[in-house]
């Protein structure tokens, strides 16, 4: 824990550094926590606590030293940082990808319930139907958010995007940077048939999209493509089985933002763990 922890700091300290603009004047002298420290102990607590971030700022300032931050405090500056840490994923994943030379990729969905159906009206943290949304794999009805992920055909995430639950796999799809390296193949499933965004896509990227066909489909597939499909598809199951095991039994978060926040953490955190930091 000691190691991962050093080694997530080393990493976020230097794509922060990487990623700010020249001439950026240097953070206020009077601040308690560095911005690489904030998103560490964040972090932390997606790896190792659950997402429990009082917890995880406990470890940090009786193992580590940190500086101590109350817990408004500690949010505040977590919640400042959203966007960093959004752009600091983009910037690790943009790495994964030229790293990742099969250029083998797979896009696909899963669904973070807020609450229980039965309790969906009383639901504070999340209101409307926007957020009622079908998982077509589970066969089941939820309420929620719905996660659109990017990973490799070793299953780490390179890209993602969060979005209402009601919303269809094409909206999701449109959330999405999808910059793939030239030649890239793009695995997804066939809720994501659209045969104007593949074409827009294969056209636009250099890449190829291909997309599971249903039977009664224009643009059937050869045996040999639907079986590569099958076979780097189930890659990403175990991705997000994976992932959603670092969730705990119910997300604690006071605004939507914060709950899409911690989502994000934890997709940060497990890209970084498998890729060995």
């Amino acid at each position: 824990m000691r190691e991962q922890t050093v080694a997530m700091y080393c990493v976020l300290d230097d794509l922060i550094r990487f990623t700010r603009p020249a001439r950026t004047p240097p953070p206020a002298s009077g601040r308690r926590l560095t911005d690489a420290q904030v998103l560490t102990t964040a972090l932390v607590a997606a790896r190792f606590f659950g997402g429990n971030l009082v917890v995880a700022k406990h470890y940090m300032e009786q193992h580590w030293g940190q500086n101590r931050l109350d817990k408004s405090g500690f949010v505040r500056r977590l919640h400042a940082l959203s966007d960093t840490l959004r752009s600091l994923f983009a910037t690790l994943g943009d790495m994964l990808k030229h790293l990742h030379t099969e250029a083998r990729y797979v896009l696909d969905s899963f669904p973070v319930a807020v609450c229980h159906n039965t309790r969906i009206p009383r639901c504070k943290l999340l209101r409307g139907k926007a957020y009622h949304g079908r998982c077509a794999s589970k066969r089941s009805w939820f309420y929620g958010l719905k996660v659109q992920v990017v990973a490799t055909s070793d299953g780490i995430p390179v890209e993602f995007h969060i979005h209402a639950g009601a919303e269809s796999e094409q909206t999701g799809q449109r959330g999405l940077p999808l910059d793939l390296p030239a030649g890239s193949v793009l695995y997804t499933d066939a809720g994501y048939t659209d045969y104007a965004a593949e074409d827009l896509f294969n056209e636009a990227s250099g890449s190829q999209q291909q997309t599971a066909r249903r039977k009664n489909s224009k643009r059937p597939h050869h045996p040999a493509q639907t079986f590569l499909l099958q076979y780097f598809r189930k890659g990403i199951k175990t991705c997000f089985s994976q992932l959603t095991a670092r969730f705990p039994k119910q997300i604690h978060a006071v605004t939507a933002a914060g709950f899409a926040l911690k989502i994000a953490l934890f997709i940060f955190a497990h890209a970084l763990d498998q890729v060995g930091l």
